[in-house]
């Protein structure tokens, strides 16, 4: 609604409220003489309050501003001015101001270009992002270390002076020094390790050349003038040609870097042929395994060629936690039903009629011929009727065998291994189960000779976990991986011990704490077995008389998952084994507060608060003997 538009010769006062946005615009069109192309986006109401009267040039800033506050914004585009949404602004023919010229303060956007002089235009990128409005865009051009910055007028006024304050010269220069006695690397080593533990040290960037064997040095003129003062004192030559110097190794095995070591020196021998006059060998590499440090014996130039290899091989290698995750659900599930007969004749001296049936439990043959003895019945369920004579075989019998067994099984494994980049590692965790292979027993006869015996083997039944990792470049870890998953079955089908194996032997790579399946299995097995007498066991009721069933049903569900993790430092290896260590104690205060409180009864040892633990010093009392403190 509008609320006051008095006029006074060319100056206005504006007072709106809940007016609606394209009357507004309509009435900045009579006042301005600007012609506006708006939008079908555009819509809502707007409300502002003047006690001033403006002029043409104020108005129209009040307008520009009333569209920013809505998220519209003006773009000139010839003799017309569009309204847009300011997230299409982008893609509009915004003005681009030349490099010299400042933006005047406005709302409307603009685009401009700024030449950065001293610095790299990249690195004020993150620094000016976040004073960017979400519908502006930054970018830097490294080709001619420009910026191009879009955002409203007054917002890239801001930023402009920002960019003055931040781009001034700094007196920075690089110089570089080339040594005639020392190497390059072991200069930067040096002067690193001395920069790092002064921290009042100016910044400054120091960077070894190995193939013009020179040093590079950045940084104030200052900073420069110490620098190279230290080098050269550090580029003295050696006093003597030859020189014999025990190396102690600090990760690398010295027994692994003789070969290596000696291949190295005979290249260099050879190369420097041509400028020796003997051809004797001058390099002598010994290893001393209970130091771990290698003897050599060498010029002054081989020496320092051999201490360049050695300090590059001798590097503390990353080391891999390999988490596997091994999910199975089986179930074995046996239906057997049975009915056998038996008929004799003439007291039982001649068979007249037999159903005789082996996939539902015992035989009703054997069960006849046991002469009155206690049979061997097989499982399941058996109920006979049946009649024997005076001679004890059996004339009249009738058995009914019935078997339902179900055996299901739910089994998660997670374990997990640490090792060294490649180097192979192996983790078992089962049962040494015997398994019977072959046995011997005397028949009872006088003359046998000999002794009954039984041979035994022993397996591993468990869980096999045998991985090599190595670590690509970048986050990559290529895993030789072998996993086995091994129990006894409880299957009650079998005549003896049934083991389940699960084996999986394979190569992948993965990314560094990405979780990849290595295998699984799906299986669904159904076997029926039907025996019966031809025609009789068809007939409808009393065909259940002359047949036996049975039926096996296994079905597997059987999934591997792995997830490698690349512990590179001591900080990551604290953060991993503090973890497991925290979760290992809480499972076991879990498992005392389960525990019954009978008299007389300790309590369930518990593993001591972590930071506790670290605290104890060698020598000093082991958390068991101040189990009241740290078994809290």
């Amino acid at each position: 609604m509008l609320l006051t538009n008095v006029a006074y010769a060319a100056n206005v006062t504006l007072n709106f409220r809940d007016m609606d946005i394209k009357a507004f615009i309509e009435i900045i069109s009579k006042e301005t003489g600007k012609t506006f192309v708006i939008d079908p986006r555009v819509k809502g109401k707007i409300t502002v309050v003047s006690s001033e009267a403006m002029d043409e040039q104020q108005i129209y800033d009040v307008f520009l501003s009333i569209l920013s506050v809505h998220g519209f914004t003006a773009v000139p585009s010839g003799s017309i001015t569009k309204i847009i949404p300011e997230n299409l602004a982008k893609s509009q023919n915004s003005p681009v101001l030349p490099i010299d010229d400042a933006p005047v303060d406005s709302s409307s956007f603009i685009t401009q270009i700024v030449k950065i002089q001293h610095i790299s235009a990249a690195q004020l990128i993150p620094l000016l992002r976040p004073l960017i409005r979400q519908q502006g865009h930054l970018v830097a051009y490294p080709n001619n270390n420009n910026l191009v910055i879009y955002d409203n007028a007054s917002n890239v006024k801001r930023l402009l002076k920002i960019i003055r304050r931040i781009d001034q010269p700094v007196d920075e220069n690089i110089e570089v020094l080339v040594l005639e006695h020392a190497t390059a690397t072991e200069i930067v080593r040096i002067i690193s390790n001395l920069e790092r533990k002064n921290e009042k040290t100016q910044v400054t960037n120091i960077i070894a050349d190995t193939r013009t064997n020179t040093v590079l040095i950045s940084g104030n003129k200052a900073t420069r003038l110490r620098l190279r003062t230290v080098v050269t004192h550090l580029d003295t030559p050696v006093q003597n040609t030859g020189n014999t110097q025990v190396i102690y190794l600090r990760y690398a095995q010295a027994k692994d870097l003789v070969g290596i070591l000696k291949g190295v020196s005979s290249t260099l021998e050879k190369t420097d042929k041509s400028t020796t006059e003997t051809n004797n060998p001058t390099v002598n590499i010994q290893a001393d395994e209970n130091t771990n440090s290698l003897i050599v014996t060498a010029t002054h130039k081989e020496l320092q060629n051999i201490q360049s290899v050695i300090r590059q091989l001798d590097i503390r290698r990353a080391q891999v936690l390999v988490e596997a995750v091994i999910a199975e659900v089986s179930s074995d599930i046996l239906r057997e039903l049975g009915v056998q007969w038996w008929l004799y004749g003439d007291e039982g001296t001649r068979p007249i009629g037999a159903a005789n049936f082996d996939n539902a439990g015992s035989k009703i043959a054997d069960l006849a011929t046991a002469s009155r003895n206690v049979p061997t019945i097989g499982i399941g369920s058996s109920l006979g009727i049946g009649t024997f004579n005076d001679k004890g075989l059996l004339t009249f019998g009738l058995l009914l065998q019935a078997l339902d067994a179900d055996s299901n099984t739910n089994v998660l494994s997670t374990p997990s291994l640490l090792t060294l980049d490649n180097q192979e590692a192996e983790i078992v965790v089962g049962q040494n189960v015997p398994f019977v292979t072959g046995q011997y027993t005397n028949s009872g006869a006088v003359n046998n000779v000999g002794n009954p015996f039984q041979t035994i083997q022993r397996e591993d039944v468990g869980i096999k976990l045998k991985v090599k990792p190595q670590i690509n470049e970048g986050n990559a870890v290529k895993l030789d991986i072998e996993q086995e998953v091994s129990s006894i079955s409880r299957s009650s089908s079998a005549s003896d011990i049934v083991t389940n194996k699960r084996n999986i032997k394979t190569t992948v790579i993965v990314e560094d704490g990405n979780m990849i399946v290595l295998g699984g299995l799906i299986d669904e097995e159904l076997q029926q077995t039907t025996k019966k007498v031809p025609g009789l066991g068809n007939l409808p009721i009393i065909g259940g008389l002359f047949r036996s069933e049975s039926s096996k049903k296994v079905k597997r569900n059987l999934m591997v998952f792995l997830r490698p993790i690349i512990v590179r430092n001591a900080d990551s290896e604290n953060i991993i084994s503090g973890d497991k260590y925290s979760y290992m104690r809480i499972k076991q205060l879990e498992q005392r507060l389960k525990q019954p409180t009978l008299a007389g009864m300790e309590k369930t040892p518990v593993l001591p608060d972590l930071n506790e633990f670290l605290t104890i010093l060698p020598g000093e009392a082991s958390p068991m003997d101040i189990e009241p403190q740290l078994y809290k």
